[in-house]
Parts: C-alpha cells; sequence; structure tokens
C-alpha cells in the first residue's frame, strides 16, 4: 500500500505540467516585483498628491487625527516606505529589511482598519492584512534569484 504523503498528485491537464515546472522559479519574482510595483503608487499619494492622494500636509494631518504625530514626520516616513521602499522590492534591493519595515507598518495600518471590519471598500483591514501577508511571503523568501540582492552578494 502506498503512502500518499510520497506521491506527487497527478497532473490533470499533463501537457501543462512542464509548463508549470519551467515558470516554477518566476514566482517568487512575481510576488515581489508586483507587491513593489504596487504599493508604489500609495507612497506616491502621500508624498505628492498623485493618483487622487493628499500629499504630504493631507496625510499628516489624517494622521494627527488618528494620534500619530508629528504628522509630517509619519507622513514622510510612510510615503517613503510605500515609494522607495516599493521601488527597493521591484528590482530586490534590501529585500528583507524593506519587507520586515512593511509588515510592521501593515500591523499598525491593520489595528486602524479593523473597527472598520473587514472589507477594502468600507476602509476595512483587508488590504493591510493582503500587503502584510505578501512582505511576510517576501521576507522568508528573500531576494531571491533575480534580485539585486542576488547581484551583489549580500543577503540579508
Amino acid at each position: 500500500m502506498s503512502s500518499l504523503a510520497n506521491t506527487k498528485p497527478r497532473t490533470v491537464i499533463p501537457a501543462l505540467g512542464n509548463l508549470w515546472a519551467a515558470l516554477e522559479p518566476l514566482s517568487p519574482v512575481i510576488v515581489r516585483v508586483t507587491t513593489g510595483l504596487l504599493l508604489m503608487p500609495h507612497g506616491a499619494q502621500k508624498l505628492f498628491g498623485a493618483f487622487g492622494g493628499y500629499g504630504l500636509e493631507g496625510t499628516a494631518g489624517w494622521l494627527e487625527s488618528i494620534g500619530f504625530a508629528p504628522g509630517l514626520l509619519f507622513a514622510l516616513l510612510i510615503g517613503l516606505l510605500e515609494f522607495v521602499g516599493g521601488l527597493m522590492l521591484t528590482i530586490g534591493l534590501l529585500t528583507r529589511p524593506v519587507a520586515a519595515a512593511v509588515i510592521a507598518f501593515m500591523a499598525v495600518a491593520f489595528t486602524i482598519h479593523l473597527p472598520n471590519g473587514y472589507a477594502w471598500n468600507n476602509a476595512g483591514f483587508e488590504m493591510p492584512l493582503f500587503w502584510g501577508l505578501m512582505a511576510l511571503s517576501i521576507l522568508i523568501r528573500g531576494g531571491g534569484k533575480y534580485s539585486v540582492d542576488s547581484k551583489i552578494g549580500v543577503e540579508f
């Protein structure tokens, strides 16, 4: 009798098995690059007022209204983390430290959004949870083979 733990699942469409195997090394790259690129516009909203954002002053005012003072400092730090940190994740530079910073920021954002419930469209905790888990995945994996970290031979 064979053990299920020792058997590989049968591919339903066998022709796709080779495709999945060939693309598997790109999976962590897709997660890292997409996370970085999608964080950048959030930073641009806070830093520059792009994409309908409120810029540094508006973000600072909101942050102070919920108890984060000095608001301008927090707005700058958060905007830089999302914009510059997003770029760093995209290229895989200082990948783990940036991912750790995103996790810390998203833990705070989670607590801010928690009272609003789950759904993102009601300012709920869905998106901070999602971004935090993506950053955790990146923290665990690191920059990987296709990163600046790998090319310079330094990984934290």
